[in-house]
């Protein structure tokens, strides 16, 4: 079992930058590959990024590539999510995710294991 914690979300305005932080309990941290989704109100949860157990493979949406910056800290057992240049349409619910590291199916929100509570980033124009 792996408890997932977010933090990091809030209110921002559009341009602005903000980091989101997932802190696992887990003493094989560097065994799951970790994913952040988001989830807009009467959407469904989307894929953002994801990064392989070694932190050396990392993923994104193509839309996001050159925003959202996802890397991991095993000392710290935590995952990041840095986003910039924040837009309204980002605006979300964001959720951090683990599952056992291997395979290719990251952009699945069904290929996790586990999930954390989220953490609201609202973004104004």
């Amino acid at each position: 079992q792996v408890q997932l914690v977010e933090s990091g979300g809030g209110l921002v305005q559009a341009g602005d930058s903000l980091r989101l932080s997932c802190a696992a309990s887990t003493r094989t941290f560097s065994s799951y590959a970790m994913g952040w989704f988001r989830q807009a109100p009467g959407k469904e949860r989307d894929f953002v990024a994801a990064i392989s157990g070694s932190g050396r493979r990392t993923y994104y949406r193509n839309s996001d590539k050159g925003r959202f910056t996802i890397s991991r800290d095993s000392a710290k057992n935590t995952v990041y999510l840095q986003m910039n240049s924040l837009k309204p349409e980002d605006t979300a619910a964001y959720y951090c995710a683990a599952r056992f590291d291997g395979g290719s199916d990251y952009y699945r929100s069904d290929a996790y294991d586990y999930w954390g509570q989220g953490t609201q980033v609202t973004v104004s124009s």
